[in-house]
């Protein structure tokens, strides 16, 4: 009974909600402004209506990629990576697919306030020296995240340009990883690529490992202790190649005034035999921490929506973890026309913001832990175990339906739309009986066609390149409009 509950033309609502073009599901709108450009992708405003948040859309012309295989792996693997990757200080990946009729390959990524590290540098100049060292021991935890996979993750092209702000927040996240390389049996990589200003000299010598993000993330500090691109003394790459490989240090660096910080980024670009690695530099004292200790997290009560209105309180039914990260209640009240109840999660973080998730829970067909484990996984809760959400799901469940464990269940479980909205949003609990059934809904229309990642690689293989790596060693057909491990028709 949670199937599409949208009625009317896709085309229709697209229009009416201002999208330009939505995903297969509807759950994505992208709008038409241009968050950012670069060669390969376009990365626009979007919404997702199951969370109800605002999203990144980055989108890539096939027909563009095409011209280059080199930069079709690049992209492939920029999201294969991001799939596998979860870490507060890591740009959020959420999904992907190819649009065969528009020809373009997307994914969605966490959208970003305040763009990138540089342009937010520049635009604040005066930045006091604790933002600046939050903002280092943030990157530095990413990277030590990725360099402490086995085998590593290397970036290899960091700079303030691929370190996204939520400027609101203080966060800042690395992101654009299509140039990193895991590295697979040695621990060391055979490629030169990146940014010269921000390559380590062992970088030109295509034998290197991890410690090049170190030396990368020195640069980073140098630009945000003085606002200035490394290097921007030399005028062209060879003179920068020549400086580099010399040891010498570009003259930005003799301008930190602070000695403390002047010693750290030092560190940091250091010889690669006395570099340190990422886990190792978070312990240095530049980056102590100066903030005073953090408020009490306000405690937000536990209370039911009776199926009359009232609103009554609830003790707590999970034992509160001091550890958590999170607080979390859920509430509800029943829809009188069917056998639907509305569930309400709270969640609520250590500062006390609060979002608010809605989604119908059906007495007849749905078990409580079924539900928790969808939650946990769409949601991407982390700190509570879904055995703890389903205890909370049954009490609730029990205080507005007694009987409802007698009615026994069916073998069919619906996957739930959860719907997102902020703590300021939620005013008005009022449910609309008039058809359109309150904000829970899912949708199955479709407005192109798409595929997922990955599908027809081993067909592929099998027709035109017997086993062979689709990006070197094989002679790519014409007609074909191929991505990693996907192959398409081309049809025009």
């Amino acid at each position: 009974m949670y199937k599409t509950r949208l009625g009317g033309c896709v085309d229709g609502v697209q229009s009416q909600l201002g999208y330009v073009e939505t995903d297969a599901s509807g759950r994505y709108g992208r709008f038409g402004e241009i968050l950012g450009k670069g060669a390969m992708k376009t990365v626009y405003r979007a919404f997702d209506k199951v969370l109800g948040m605002e999203v990144a859309w980055n989108q890539v012309k096939l027909n563009d990629v095409f011209r280059s295989p080199e930069e079709l792996q690049r992209l492939y693997s920029e999201v294969h990576l991001l799939k596998n990757l979860n870490h507060d200080s890591i740009m959020r990946f959420y999904t992907s697919w190819i649009d065969i009729d528009r020809r373009t390959f997307n994914f969605i990524t966490e959208m970003f306030t305040s763009g990138t590290l540089r342009e937010y540098r520049q635009r604040y100049q005066l930045v006091d020296m604790r933002a600046i060292k939050n903002w280092a021991r943030q990157i530095l935890q990413g990277l030590a995240y990725l360099h402490g996979h086995d085998p590593p993750v290397i970036h290899r092209d960091l700079k303030c340009d691929n370190i996204f702000v939520n400027g609101h927040l203080g966060q800042v996240k690395i992101g654009d990883l299509g140039l990193a390389a895991i590295l697979r049996g040695s621990q060391h990589a055979h490629s030169v690529i990146g940014t010269p200003e921000f390559m380590a000299p062992e970088l030109y010598e295509e034998d290197y490992n991890e410690l090049v993000d170190v030396y990368s993330f020195g640069m980073c500090v140098l630009e945000m202790l003085t606002s200035e691109y490394p290097y921007s003394e030399c005028s062209n790459p060879a003179q920068i190649y020549k400086k580099v490989t010399s040891g010498k240090l570009p003259e930005a660096f003799y301008r930190i005034q602070d000695e403390e910080a002047r010693r750290f980024v030092g560190k940091c670009l250091e010889n690669v035999s006395k570099r340190l690695p990422a886990h190792e530099l978070l312990l240095d004292p530049f980056l102590a921490s100066e903030e005073a200790s953090p408020l009490p997290i306000p405690r937000v009560s536990s209370r039911k929506l009776t199926p009359d209105g009232p609103v009554r309180e609830l003790a707590p039914s999970v034992e509160v973890d001091p550890t958590r990260s999170t607080d979390m209640s859920i509430t509800g009240t029943t829809n009188p026309g069917d056998d639907t109840i509305f569930l309400k999660v709270q969640i609520t973080d250590k500062d006390g913001h609060a979002r608010n998730i809605y989604f119908p829970f059906d007495v007849v067909n749905d078990t409580a832990i079924d539900v928790a484990l969808e939650m946990v996984k769409e949601l991407e809760i982390n700190d509570w175990e879904p055995l703890e959400i389903a205890e909370m799901i049954e009490e609730e469940i029990s205080s507005l339906v007694p009987t409802w464990k007698d009615l026994g269940s069916s073998q069919v479980h619906h996957q739930h739309s959860f719907k997102y909205e902020d703590e300021e949003e939620d005013d008005d609990d009022d449910d609309d009986q008039t058809g359109i059934r309150h904000p829970f809904y899912a949708t199955s229309s479709r407005s192109s066609s798409q595929v997922s990642i990955p599908t027809f690689l081993s067909s592929y293989e099998t027709q035109f390149c017997h086993g062979k790596n689709v990006t070197s060693s094989c002679n790519w057909p014409q007609g074909m409009l191929i991505i990693a491990e996907d192959v398409f028709s081309n049809d025009d």
